[in-house]
Order: structure tokens, then sequence, then C-alpha cells
């Protein structure tokens, strides 16, 4: 080949993919929110690959998860998976934690959260109050043929990636005031879904999303039922059953994400399987179940507290 053929082919190899950054970034060389996450990053993330690593999940978190889940998770030993955990993971929240993050109402600078997220690594929380919100398509459900309804129903929480999805994903996002970001996890709880707060390493090692999702189409809740891999974490809390309120309806037990509640004439808690989430608690027609503080189950995540911590 010579040096004109390699030349031309370069040129054209350059332009493919300037067209293709131009076609991702909107018709823009780097869009605002973009901008912000490298400046967020620093060099660091740059020269790690961290940053491309951000963009590509945030760009394309249908295909990003698709390949993870269905790709390179089933083909990876134990210590592969512990690998891919110990960098993104979730925490379960009850419903009152979830709208406590939303109604933060002052700042929280960074901070790392080692008693609360039980993982070596990405486990840091940093918000500004009020946070900014945006709703976008759960990447989840739309990998499901026959998604749960609403589809759009994943928070991004925070700068810069509340903007990031609003921008790169303009039909399929919108920004939530707060009465609207309450409104959604209400109605998400009702339908019997889990709220979780999700950290990933390529997201600036630190807490970007609140997921409100079904067993039937999580990704996480999937990982964890197929391949026994501790993914998410618990609340800090479990459920109990009132025994004489339990009237062995079931609800709970065909409601329970995690198949920890069990019927046999009257419900029963599997304390193992239980991450606090609430769902059954919102399920139970009689009242005959509520979520009560267990240290045995780790510390939850409530903002509110780590306020309370740095101002003293």
């Amino acid at each position: 080949m010579t040096a004109t053929s390699i030349a031309i082919l370069m040129g054209a190899t350059l332009l493919i993919v300037l067209i293709l950054w131009l076609v991702c970034e909107h018709g823009s060389f780097l869009l605002p929110s973009t901008r912000a996450g490298m400046r967020a990053g620093g060099v660091r993330n740059f020269l790690n690959l961290k940053g491309l690593h951000l963009y590509v999940y945030g760009r394309w978190p249908k295909q990003y998860l698709n390949v993870l889940i269905n790709h390179i998770y089933p083909r990876l030993g134990k210590q592969g998976q512990k690998w891919i955990r110990d960098r993104y993971h979730g925490k379960v929240l009850t419903h009152d934690l979830a709208r406590k993050i939303i109604t933060l109402n002052i700042d929280i600078p960074r901070v790392d959260l080692e008693q609360i997220i039980p993982y070596p690594m990405a486990r840091d929380l940093v918000l500004k109050g009020p946070p900014d919100v945006v709703a976008f398509e759960c990447p989840c459900r739309h990998l499901r043929a026959n998604p749960c309804k609403p589809t759009q129903v994943c928070m991004a929480i925070g700068q810069p990636f509340a903007d990031f999805m609003l921008e790169h994903h303009p039909g399929k996002s919108r920004r939530l005031t707060q009465d609207e970001a309450l409104d959604l996890l209400k109605g998400e709880h009702e339908r019997g879904h889990v709220h979780a707060a999700w950290f990933k390493d390529a997201c600036l090692d630190r807490f970007y999303s609140i997921c409100n999702c079904c067993k039937c189409c999580c990704g996480g809740i999937e990982v964890m039922m197929k391949y026994s891999s501790p993914v998410v974490a618990s609340s800090g809390f479990v459920a109990v059953v009132d025994a004489a309120q339990c009237t062995g309806c079931g609800a709970c037990t065909r409601s329970c994400p995690f198949n920890a509640s069990v019927s046999d004439g009257v419900a029963m808690v599997d304390w193992e399987k239980c991450l606090g989430c609430g769902v059954c608690e919102a399920q139970c027609p009689n009242g005959a179940r509520m979520l009560v503080r267990d240290e045995r189950k780790g510390v939850p995540l409530d903002v509110r507290f780590l306020v309370q911590g740095s101002e003293t």
C-alpha cells in the first residue's frame, strides 16, 4: 500500500469518525453536557478511558446493558462478576428514603459512603439541593419484548448526568419538577416497583441515578436472581409480618421482587433474601406488613442524616 493510499484511508476513517461523532452529539462538536462531564472527570478520567466509558454508557444505555447482561456477565466466573459489581452496583431505597433525595434542599459535598455502600469502589455521593432530576426511558424495560409500562421512569439525579440524558435523548427524556419527581416515585411505588440508588465507577465513582423498576424487567434484579450475584445492597430494613392481621391472601408473595415472601396459610419472610424495599408493605391489603430497621442489613442511605453529619 502506497503512502497516498494510506493517507486516503486515514482521511476517510477520520471523516467517518467525525460524522458519527456529530450524529452522536446532535450536530454539535461537543454538547454542553458532554463538556461538563469531561470537566468533572478531569484529565485522569480521559487517560484511563473512564470518560469514554461514561459517554458510551450514557449515550447507548440499552445496548450497553444488553451486552453486559446477556453476553458478558454469563461468561464471567465469580471473580469476574465481583470485579463488575464492585464498580457498578445499587442500594435499595425505601419509598421514604427515595423521597428524601428528591426533596433535599441543601448541598451535600462529596462524601464517601463507606458505611452505607458495601462495595470497595464507586460509593461517593455529591448533591446540590434541590437536585436536578431528569426522567428517561428505562433501558431495562426497553430491552424487553413486552415491557411494563410506563417506560420513562428512570431518574438521572444531579449534574452532569441529568443534562447529559436530556441533551442526548431529547425525545425520550424530560426534566422534572420536584412535584413531578415525587409523583413518579409514588406511581412506581404503588405499582409494586423497587426504588434503588445506583453507583458506577465510570459515572465519576458516585451516585448518579434512581432506578424505579420491576422484577420482570430490571437488569439488576435479573443478575441477582439468575447468577446469585449481590449487585444490589439492602436498604437497611427488613419486612416483618403481623400474623394477627395476615389473611394469607398471597399478595406479598406475588409482588416480592426478591422471592423473600413465602406463604403457608400465614405469610412469612425469608430474612436472607429480603432487601427491605417495602413493596410487600405497599401491596398488602390488610396492613399486615411493615418495614423495621435491622442493623444486620447495613446502614440506610438517608441523605438527611448525611446533611446532619456534614453540619457537625
